[in-house]
């Protein structure tokens, strides 16, 4: 019995996630669908980029994994099956695997009109691409039969810390439900970065010289969250709102 993943920008007001798992179900009706989430910020890759490299690892090997922030649909843009770690990836040429880079992937062509539905919309790829070709590989089918093997996926740029002399510089990629900072520092790296001296982060005015261990210290926190990086906070309150942030403003670590 496989497992599909879905993730979309797609909201819950409209049938468009319930279309796609009658599509996955219409194909391999054994099949458990998991939602992780709807409600990425409408057509962002990087924070649908930073989302799955949240969750797919805790899932078991054989999972796939559908992600379709697709403001491109219908252009030349390339549907995509990624295959990594043992899990499949299946959405759009558009930068939101790019943190799967490092796992060494073999990348296919979605382009096996058999494996479609027909027509394919100009809009709606997820029913019509993205859900039969992840059916399918739940139900065994090799990433080989869909298409060509690619090494050119699109990589998103500014997904990554940069360091420039003594200062390590990042941003705000994302904030979860209780308005909490999520940045793309992760924590080892910072600590690879400061080693055992002192530092001093910041985010906007707001000046932090230690990491916390839980938001319930008090006011305003910074801490490594569940997912591995640096986030900020506030006790009972939502720190997007409390302190005007927004995604993509700066945050730096750096050393005396």
């Amino acid at each position: 019995m496989g497992i599909i993943t879905l993730l979309t920008d797609f909201g819950v007001k409209d049938p468009y996630v319930g279309v796609m798992k009658g599509i996955i179900l219409g194909i391999d009706p054994g099949c458990r669908i998991v939602d992780m989430t709807h409600e990425v910020e409408p057509q962002d890759m990087r924070e649908a980029a930073f989302l799955i490299d949240d969750y797919w690892r805790y899932f078991p090997p054989g999972t796939v994994h559908v992600a379709v922030v697709d403001p491109t649909v219908g252009s030349a843009r390339r549907p995509l099956i990624v295959s990594a770690k043992g899990h499949h990836f299946v959405g759009p040429d558009n930068g939101v695997f790019t943190l799967l880079a490092d796992n060494a992937p073999d990348i296919h062509v979605i382009e096996n009109r058999n494996f479609m539905l027909s027509p394919v919309s100009s809009t709606f790829h997820g029913r019509d691409v993205f859900s039969p070709a992840a059916a399918r590989l739940s139900r065994g089918y090799s990433p080989q039969a869909f298409g060509r093997k690619i090494t050119d996926p699109v990589l998103l740029s500014d997904i990554h810390p940069v360091i420039e002399g003594r200062t390590l510089k990042g941003s705000v990629v994302r904030f979860d439900r209780f308005g909490n900072a999520i940045t793309n520092i992760k924590g080892h790296a910072l600590r690879y970065f400061a080693g055992e001296g002192p530092f001093e982060i910041r985010m906007g005015e707001h000046v932090f010289a230690a990491i916390g261990k839980t938001y319930c210290e008090g006011g305003l926190t910074c801490l490594e969250g569940s997912s591995g990086y640096l986030e900020f906070g506030v006790f009972k309150g939502d720190f997007r709102r409390e302190t005007g942030t927004g995604k993509g403003d700066p945050v730096t670590v750096t050393l005396p």
